[in-house]
């Protein structure tokens, strides 16, 4: 969650040709304006470039109009997440926007926006809600381009503790952080650390220069005056010491040694992972970090010190994993443990990222569930993942992999842009060295050759989808095709077909693992935008109103020409039919979300639509994830002399997978934690309903 910026989610990038003069202010139209009719920066416009430690993604410019207006401009395109859009605000005498409109598309289609103050009234339009206010607070986009929050940072800085009122809701505030000097083309420039407060559920990291003003930002994608680029690793580092240490003091509440008395549980129903059954009315005891004892309600003696919690109307499963979830910040990782994830398989981590956070979780500085990383290798190209380590070589690529290895990470993760050939001996070289081996499937390869060289693992379901696509989506998987592709075409795949009747099989023969992320299509191919996301609608009300406007209600990926929402509904339908083929035929399937987590308990729901049995799907999180890793002799299920991961959750779960949002108690490394405790600390409002 923390990667979401001030305005927008940074998604996506590369510049594009534009057309409409520089001058021209947007005009109201209905429909997405095509990127030709955006505006164009003129030659003196500032300049941002959207980066990562892979390289360059994208541009932003602002600059004024000859009327006074603000005019912004983003174009980014990231294998296949679009954004080109134009915004245009008209600033009032204390800089708070008196209008402004914001056209084109981003990955969530159409990113019309309109907002305006006049008698003393303040009314807004996007293409998902709409509202009125009375005026008096500084208008907060649903999207837009995120340079342009920056007079809202200015001001945020020019009010210290007072804040700034927002619309439609809510106060934000601006605490200042530590100074750091970095280099640019003008020489050594001083820019200084800073903390947003009221939009997100959590502080968020923005960066000022020495007069008060906006900089830049950094987070899954950092937005960067062009020429200071090469600073991002100074203030990424800064700013995640500056997170580390406001979150540590958190963590010490719960990783208390007094969280770690004995503790039993009874009158609970209890989710046998290895078994795949539920129990009524057993009885759990933990001690020293361990399970100790298993048996009936009310028949296990607990010591004198031990905590006891009666379970009636609750049930105890094993502490969840999502297998497809990227380390974000501090904050990040603390409002996973609130959601009872106490293991979690984070694929795609930079090495001083890994190997900080593991570090700080083992010295009990850092609240974060047991993680296993892998490690993007890329090849260089500006489609390359961000993130990754870019290789211009099979040498190279085999090189990077041994790194990996050194590293002390538990996996690498190929992606969209590498070279077929170099697939199989950085494969083989990542097996000798005792890595598992998964990801996104190169461009030109198809992913039953992917598994031949080698993969372990097939990472998201379009890239299973893939192989009953056209040779011309499979050369271009590396770009948007990767998800027009089974947008268009997967509803007239036929699954009981040879094409995909035969790959299945080889899956299950091989035991190849797919790790299908499915809620992420659901929400890119079902939704027409304006009402809660069905992963999202239990967390309305709770996180923050920024994200709701933004991400929870957004629409879908944007319609090819031609195609309609209905058309792209039948390819995920086709897709959920997938998955139950999938784990008809035995195939291994971990449940991940390639989100913030809160996205798991629907990635399950939809499992159990594929006809999973709730048991089998909440198998996916839990004992299949440890078994693929090798840790289920010491975790994944409840068990005698198993480590003590386990998490209480109001409901039965065998009759309603949702009842595992609503996490009372979570046990992990032994430590007890209340869950309502968790998620005030981690900024969330209440309970998910």
């Amino acid at each position: 969650m923390r990667s979401i910026l001030l305005a927008a989610l940074l998604l996506s990038a590369a510049p594009a040709g534009l057309q409409a003069h520089e001058s021209e202010a947007p005009a109201a139209r209905s429909g997405p304006v095509p990127k030709e009719e955006l505006l164009v920066p003129p030659a003196g416009a500032e300049h941002f470039l959207v980066v990562s430690e892979a390289g360059k993604h994208g541009d932003q410019w602002r600059w004024r109009l000859p009327d006074g207006r603000m005019a912004y401009r983003w174009s980014q395109e990231l294998r296949g997440w679009i954004t080109e859009i134009d915004q245009v605000d008209r600033p009032g005498a204390d800089g708070s926007p008196q209008e402004l409109t914001v056209r084109g598309v981003t990955m969530s289609g159409d990113a019309a926006e309109e907002f305006l103050i006049d008698g003393g009234m303040a009314r807004w339009t996007t293409a998902n809600d709409s509202g009125e206010a009375a005026a008096g607070g500084f208008y907060l986009p649903a999207g837009g381009v995120s340079i342009a929050m920056a007079p809202l940072i200015e001001k945020l800085a020019a009010a210290g503790e007072a804040g700034v009122a927002l619309l439609p809701s809510g106060k934000a505030q601006l605490s200042l952080g530590e100074t750091q000097e970095i280099a640019g083309p003008d020489g050594p420039k001083q820019v200084r650390l800073a903390f947003l407060r009221g939009i997100l559920s959590s502080p968020l990291p923005v960066w000022l220069d020495a007069e008060g003003r906006y900089f830049g930002e950094v987070g899954n994608l950092a937005v960067l005056p062009a020429g200071y680029e090469g600073a991002l690793k100074q203030l990424r580092e800064a700013q995640e010491a500056a997170t580390a240490a406001a979150v540590r003091q958190i963590a010490g509440r719960f990783l208390d040694p007094s969280a770690r008395a004995p503790v039993l549980f009874d009158n609970v129903r209890l989710f046998d992972a290895d078994a795949g059954v539920f129990l009524a009315d057993r009885a759990v005891l933990a001690e020293g970090g361990r399970i100790t004892a298993i048996g009936a309600a009310g028949s296990l003696a607990a010591p004198a010190d031990a905590h006891r919690i009666d379970g009636r109307g609750k049930t105890l499963v094993p502490g969840i994993w999502d297998s497809h979830l990227h380390i974000g910040d501090d904050w990040d990782v603390l409002a996973n443990m609130a959601n009872g994830i106490t293991s979690f398989r984070s694929p795609g981590t930079t090495f001083d990222r890994a190997v900080d956070a593991t570090r700080r979780r083992a010295a009990g500085e850092l609240l974060m569930g047991e993680p296993f990383i892998s490690a993007i290798v890329d090849r260089k190209d500006p489609l390359a993942a961000q993130g990754a380590e870019v290789v211009s070589s099979e040498a190279e690529a085999i090189a990077a992999v041994r790194r990996i290895a050194e590293a002390g990470l538990w996996g690498v993760k190929f992606y969209t842009s590498m070279n077929p050939a170099w697939i199989a001996p950085a494969a083989a070289e990542a097996h000798r060295l005792g890595l598992h081996v998964h990801g996104h499937v190169p461009a030109t390869m198809k992913p039953s050759e992917a598994v031949a060289a080698g993969y372990d693992e097939l990472t998201h379901l379009n890239f299973v989808v893939m192989e009953a696509m056209p040779r011309e989506v499979i050369d271009k998987s590396n770009t948007r095709q990767r998800m027009e592709g089974p947008a268009r075409l997967f509803k007239d795949v036929d699954l009981a077909g040879p094409l995909m009747t035969d790959f299945v099989a080889e899956l299950a023969r091989r035991q190849t693992i797919v790790d299908p992320t499915i809620v992420i299509f659901e929400s890119m191919l079902a939704q027409d935008g304006g009402s809660p996301h069905p992963a999202y609608a239990p967390y309305m009300g709770i996180i923050s109103p920024a994200i709701e406007r933004s991400t929870f209600t957004a629409g879908g990926y944007p319609l090819v020409e031609g195609y309609s929402r209905d058309e792209y509904r039948a390819s995920y339908a086709k897709m959920v039919d997938l998955v139950g083929k999938l784990h008809e035929a035995g195939v291994p399937i971990v449940a991940g979300t390639d989100g913030w987590g809160i996205e798991l308990v629907r990635e399950l729901e939809i499992y159990q639509q594929a006809g999973m049995t709730p048991a089998e799907a909440l198998r996916s999180a839990t004992i299949v994830p440890a078994r693929i890793v090798g840790a289920d002799g010491r975790t994944g299920s409840i068990a005698v002399g198993k480590e003590a991961d386990m998490v209480l959750v109001d409901g039965d779960p065998s009759v309603e997978l949702g009842a595992l949002r609503r996490v009372v108690t979570v046990v992990s490394d032994g430590y007890l934690m209340d869950a309502d405790a968790l998620r005030e600390a981690a900024g969330y409002s209440g309970r998910p309903k």
